[in-house]
């Protein structure tokens, strides 16, 4: 593996997995202007996954690990009878919202494939067009102003953002921007959009990451430790400061800066894939890759 493309991709691992922009969609587009594929893309993914997964930890340790004691504690009010659905403090009813809406996107892991089928399938104009229905998503969030907490939460918020990170599935599509848009229309405060969003995706990274792991490991290719070692350290870092980020924008309502952003790229993927279709030259060919 080459040391600076490794870098490279871990920070727009870093960046993209929790800025509302789609980590995925940047990956594939970055893989396609490189050329950059295979095993041994599949196994850099993994690995920079992990490491954001990290990043979420770090950020959200006191909400994340409330939830821990509060799953220990509701086993133990279920035997005791003291289980009561209607008098749940924050952390609990998170942690049954958190599980509610990864039960969503279980059945569909069944067919991911359907999901991650464009991805290094040669051609960015689907990536383009995800990223502008993502433009959409964060542009009609902007304007939600809700006040909920995380104790007012409802089953059916927790079903609604489940169904948004379904649609995350696809590359382009931004998982971080999709479920704290569906947290927003909702009815959720930015800041309890953003913690569900950002913990709810610790079972679906963990989970996806397993699921590839498992196929990647099938290839008889010789691992680069150091290489993978140096992107899961980047991208953990650039994930924590991408958070930050993240919460700070949102608080000062410039979530639409996104919007514009992914718009344009989205123009730009889908302006490049039509030329490569009708042209018959890869863009990646004109940088001599």
């Amino acid at each position: 593996m080459d040391i600076i493309n490794v870098i490279i991709q871990a920070v727009v691992q870093g960046l993209t997995e929790f800025l509302p922009v789609s980590s995925s969609g940047h990956l594939s587009v970055i893989q396609h202007i490189t050329g950059y594929t295979g095993d041994n893309a599949l196994i850099l993914m993994i690995v920079l996954h992990l490491g954001t997964l990290v990043a979420v930890f770090a950020a959200f340790w006191k909400t994340i690990w409330g939830m821990i004691k509060e799953f220990f504690l509701t086993i133990g009010d279920i035997f005791t009878g003291k289980f009561s659905w209607k008098n749940m403090n924050s952390n609990r009813r998170m942690m049954f919202m958190v599980i509610i809406a990864t039960l969503i996107l279980v059945p569909v892991y069944f067919f991911k494939d359907f999901f991650t089928a464009r991805e290094g399938d040669g051609d960015i104009i689907f990536e383009g067009l995800a990223f502008m229905f993502t433009a959409v998503l964060l542009f009609l969030s902007d304007k939600c102003h809700g006040t909920k907490t995380g104790e007012q939460m409802k089953v059916k918020d927790a079903i609604t953002v489940g169904l948004f990170q379904c649609v995350a599935l696809f590359p382009g599509v931004s998982r971080s921007g999709s479920t704290t848009a569906a947290g927003l229309f909702c009815g959720l405060n930015k800041s309890t959009a953003v913690s569900f969003a950002f913990v709810l995706g610790i079972p679906a990274i963990l989970g996806g990451s397993v699921l590839e792991l498992g196929d990647a490991l099938q290839s008889d290719m010789q691992l680069d430790w150091v290489a993978l070692g140096i992107g899961f350290v980047v991208s953990a870092i650039v994930g924590f400061l991408a958070i930050k980020l993240v919460k700070w924008l949102l608080e000062k309502d410039r979530f639409k800066i996104f919007g514009v952003y992914t718009a344009l790229l989205g123009v730009l993927c889908v302006l490049g894939g039509v030329w490569e279709n009708v042209s018959g030259v890869t863009i990646a060919s004109l940088f001599g890759l």
